[in-house]
């Protein structure tokens, strides 16, 4: 598949029809692949994290998460086709994977969070396949020790799909030097996804998410945590979309 440019890497030009399609194809094939999210914060990460835009770019599949991106596809006239969210992804991968019988591993969140989304996911589908869970203790992506008791788990569960959710970069980091320790035919880096299945956290309306408003409704739900990220940090966006113009 082609990857099209969007400001400082490349990403796939897909619907979420074609990116589930890409991923059952990913899972028959039988060889490790892993997908990223790229939104307006995971670019403006890349800028400056050489080892990050290295990760993205040789990824098997990368989408992307957020409407003001859109728009800035359409302003440098390489229009993508749809915003593909992990939190919009995941629910139907699992809906593909308990009618084709894949399996499912959740990897991260707070403790005892990615049970509670396997109980909420079986609730919807009942058939699905979820065949382990696993929240490692902070900062375990620096202990030798506690990397290979995650991947020592997820061998033993040898699942279909890993579902991560540390956040950017660890996820993407986590996954790409661990993806040949571990036995998962597809890797999807999924963020805050675990805490939207475990009803943990409350997704934004679908109109606001249309409208490119979902950041808008996160930032009131963690003000503080937020605040630099989405009115500091992303706003430097600008000098991204006029530099890579």
């Amino acid at each position: 598949m082609k990857k099209v440019q969007l400001l400082n890497t490349f990403v796939d030009n897909v619907s979420m029809t074609e990116t589930l399609e890409k991923i059952e194809e990913m899972i028959l094939k039988g060889e490790k692949s892993y997908i990223v999210a790229v939104n307006v914060d995971v670019m403006m990460k890349i800028e400056k994290d050489k080892y990050l835009k290295k990760i993205t770019d040789e990824a098997d599949l990368v989408l992307v998460d957020g409407k003001p991106l859109i728009w800035i596809s359409k302003l440098h006239k390489r229009p993508i086709k749809e915003k593909i969210s992990g939190s919009d992804l995941v629910p139907e991968v699992c809906k593909m994977a308990a009618k084709k019988n894949y399996t499912i591993y959740i990897l991260g969140g707070k403790e005892g969070i990615a049970e509670k989304a396997k109980e909420n996911l079986k609730r919807t589908y009942p058939n699905i396949k979820i065949v382990g869970t696993l929240a490692p203790p902070f900062g375990f992506e620096k202990n030798k020790n506690e990397i290979e008791k995650v991947n020592q788990d997820i061998n033993e569960k040898n699942p279909d799909i890993l579902i991560a959710c540390f956040g950017c970069p660890k996820q993407e980091k986590f996954i790409y030097e661990n993806i040949k320790k571990y036995n998962a035919k597809v890797s999807i880096c999924a963020g805050a996804t675990v805490d939207f299945l475990a009803g943990n956290v409350k997704r934004a309306p679908k109109w606001m998410s249309d409208h490119g408003l979902e950041w808008l409704y996160r930032f009131f739900q963690e003000p503080k945590r937020l605040f630099r990220r989405y009115f500091i940090d992303d706003m430097k966006i600008i000098k991204l979309i006029i530099k890579y113009k």
